[in-house]
């Protein structure tokens, strides 16, 4: 059984992740602010839409990076044959693997970042500063189990549809699909994925930006959907859906698509080189 070209995931991933935080950071922003307790104009409305861009454009690189080598060394670790009916499963293996190992880098620049872009005015150090002051190394993981409980079920729908959705393109046209159409694939997975698993951003951002102390910044997920249900109904647990549905439908075409060009570069070079 070969090896797949990890460095060239590494590599492929993070350079991904770049862009795509990077590229859609002020859809994000949109999002959180419709997201937060106090409201979209009290988190800052339109004003300041890169606030908390530092934190991200750190965090990004490391954390695509390690999600997709843990992927890719799960997929291969899982290895079975491409007709299998196991193979949905093995993807939503390597997919829920990867987001529990990427979360551990996720989260502390998340939560920094979540908080700059509702407090347009404070620097993001000043925000990381003060989250060690007052909550220590915890503050920083505050939300990693609402984080992976969002991103695991969300892995379980996108990197499937996304494998298959290539799959069936590379079925239909007899030859391997390239890497625009793999992006085309990404962004239909993505948006989708994204849609349904609203609620559970919406329960992560609450928990984020909840007050230390507060029932909500405990972590329990059931108990802030409660809450967002109990105050503001559907439309609440719902808040946000349009711009993260579009964010991470854009997204799943860039990041999708710049893993595979960038890997597949990566790989040829390996080969060329003596």
């Amino acid at each position: 059984m070969e090896r797949p070209g990890f460095t060239a995931s590494l590599v492929a991933g993070g350079v991904a992740g770049v862009a795509v935080d990077l590229i859609l950071f002020p859809l994000d922003t949109i999002k959180t602010r419709l997201q937060s307790p106090q409201g979209f104009n009290k988190a800052g409305g339109f004003r300041g839409i890169y606030a908390g861009v530092p934190s991200a454009a750190i965090g990004s690189f490391p954390n695509a990076a390690a999600f997709f080598i843990t992927y890719e060394y799960v997929k291969w670790f899982l290895h079975t044959d491409s007709s299998s009916y196991l193979m949905p499963v093995k993807h939503m293996l390597a997919a829920s693997a990867g987001e529990v190992v990427a979360c551990l880098i996720r989260v502390p620049s998340e939560v920094v970042k979540q908080r700059a872009q509702v407090s347009a005015s404070s620097r993001t150090f000043q925000i990381f500063s003060n989250i060690l002051y007052t909550e220590g190394i915890q503050g920083l993981y505050r939300g990693y189990k609402s984080t992976v409980l969002r991103e695991i079920p969300f892995s379980l729908v996108q990197f499937p549809m996304w494998e298959s959705l290539k799959a069936l393109w590379s079925w239909r046209q007899d030859h391997v699909v390239d890497c625009w159409q793999s992006a085309v694939c990404g962004a239909f997975a993505g948006g989708f994925a994204a849609a349904v698993t609203t609620p559970l951003d919406v329960a992560k951002t609450r928990i984020t930006l909840a007050k230390a102390g507060s029932s909500t910044a405990s972590g329990n997920v059931l108990s802030a959907l409660h809450g967002v249900w109990r105050t503001q109904g559907l439309s609440g647990l719902f808040a946000g859906v349009f711009p993260r549905t579009a964010a991470i439908g854009l997204g799943g075409f860039i990041f999708l698509g710049a893993y595979e060009q960038t890997r597949s570069l990566l790989l040829e070079l390996g080969r060329a080189s003596p």
